[in-house]
């Protein structure tokens, strides 16, 4: 069983840095990006600075009216196009459209999810949050391939979370089948399968020059959080009984542009050239989960994150499960 080398490389950037500190000295002009969820929260934020530094920016939007309103300030090359991550022929019709425009595909930032939603399926029968945040972005990443084979050092970056550390892959019922559904095991999962996908990504971008990489990007208040009534934010610890952020979050959790900066720096910093796969947080690669510390639960990557083996495993099932739709 291979390891990823998850040791941190001292960065210079901290948990509360900023996009436009990491994209400070960055020029991106002449690449092309396409951010995935870029017309809110995160997503926004990191089509701003990736605009702002001269990339064009493709924004796959299941709402145009809303992609337009959210995007209209954002001054640079930015233009959206249709897709709904659950429907998968809506995937494949995006992904040919951009293989029909674009002569290669820089970067690609799979940052739209859904966080502990109600039980629902998507595609042939799987369970939403699995299916939307690993198998519409798995469809869509090998249905543009080919166009980041044919950039100059193509990155992925995946967005992946803390949660990770509620589940592995429960490979005997990965669609809640065969026991009851319970939606923060559910995410958990999905956040494992986006690390353990950029993990076998990169082993196929190699020979391209290409690198993928996962991410956490912290605490954020975002649209993510739809799914989550106001009195399980409370007990959790996130609002007070007013609504309002809790100390506790104010303390911890970021902006949407201090949580936009890792993922930035993966798709950009020359400090991870050589280091293929890695999970990353605060700006920089994460450290093995110590199980003594008392922020166990919050920062670190899981061993089962960083597992070649079963990243190849959820790639191949990955595959199989695309064949059969």
């Amino acid at each position: 069983m291979a390891i990823l080398d998850q040791v941190p490389l001292q960065s210079g950037f901290h948990a509360k840095s900023t996009a436009s500190e990491v994209m400070k000295g960055i020029n991106l002009t002449g690449k092309t990006a396409i951010v995935t969820g870029g017309y809110s929260g995160l997503g926004l934020e990191t089509v701003r600075a990736l605009a702002s530094k001269g990339a064009k920016v493709i924004v796959p939007v299941r709402s145009e009216a809303k992609a337009k309103e959210a995007l209209a300030d954002i001054a640079g090359d930015i233009t959206t196009a249709p897709i709904d991550l659950a429907d998968l022929g809506s995937v494949n019709s995006f992904a040919a459209s951009m293989q029909n425009t674009l002569p290669q595909l820089d970067l690609l930032i799979n940052n739209a999810g859904v966080m502990a939603s109600p039980e629902s399926k998507v595609g042939p029968g799987w369970e939403s949050q699995f299916g939307i945040c690993h198998m519409g972005h798995f469809a869509l990443t090998q249905g543009l391939f080919s166009l980041l084979e044919k950039a100059d050092a193509p990155r992925v970056v995946a967005l992946s979370s803390t949660a990770h550390k509620m589940s592995d892959i429960r490979w005997d019922d990965i669609n809640f089948e065969h026991s009851p559904y319970e939606k923060w095991p559910a995410y958990g999962q999905a956040k494992t399968a986006n690390a353990l996908f950029a993990n076998a990504l990169s082993r196929r971008l190699k020979d391209a020059g290409g690198l993928a990489f996962s991410v956490h990007p912290g605490g954020i208040f975002t649209p993510l959080q739809r799914h989550l009534p106001k009195e399980e934010m409370i007990a959790i610890g996130w609002l007070n009984e007013d609504g309002e952020p809790s100390e506790l979050a104010k303390a911890g959790f970021k902006t949407p542009e201090q949580g936009a900066s890792t993922t930035l720096w993966a798709a950009t910093s020359p400090k991870l050239i050589g280091m293929p796969g890695v999970y990353c947080e605060d700006a920089d690669i994460a450290a093995m989960t110590d199980p003594d510390s008392p922020t166990v639960r919050y920062i670190g990557a899981d061993a089962h994150i960083c597992d070649d083996d079963s990243a190849e495993r959820l790639w191949d099932l990955s595959v199989d499960w695309l064949k059969n739709t």
